[in-house]
């Protein structure tokens, strides 16, 4: 059976994308989408990804959001401490005994994020 291999992107809708795209870049490190063959992707580690539809109900992010994004992260004492110092609220910081550490923020636009550093 053919199957998907990976996550190949994540598009979605943006008051002002440019604006977003710089946002992901200087917080997270994640390069804007190509716009010709010299730009480069992001191209991310390898590791595990998480699919995993949610219960209309579920209160584990925002309920007038349909999604969040979680990015597996590197060193989050580091990463916490920098997105602190730039202003951006860090919420929901918890250890899961086997799976690792997760933080909650939001982009400008309220997007959930959810940053994981694996065990």
């Amino acid at each position: 059976m053919a199957k998907a291999l990976g996550v190949g992107g994540l598009f979605f809708r943006a008051k002002d994308p440019k604006a977003l795209a710089v946002w992901y870049e200087k917080h997270l490190g994640i390069n804007p989408a190509p716009t010709d063959m010299t730009t480069p992707p992001w191209i991310t580690e390898d590791g595990v990804t998480v699919f995993s539809p949610f219960a209309a109900d579920s209160d584990y992010f925002r309920a007038d959001k349909s999604f969040m994004i979680n990015f597996r992260v590197d060193d989050m004492d580091e990463l916490v401490a920098q997105l602190t110092a730039a202003g951006i609220e860090i919420k929901n910081d918890q250890k899961m005994d086997g799976l690792g550490r997760f933080v909650h923020i939001e982009d400008p636009e309220g997007t959930p994020i959810e940053l994981w550093q694996p065990a």
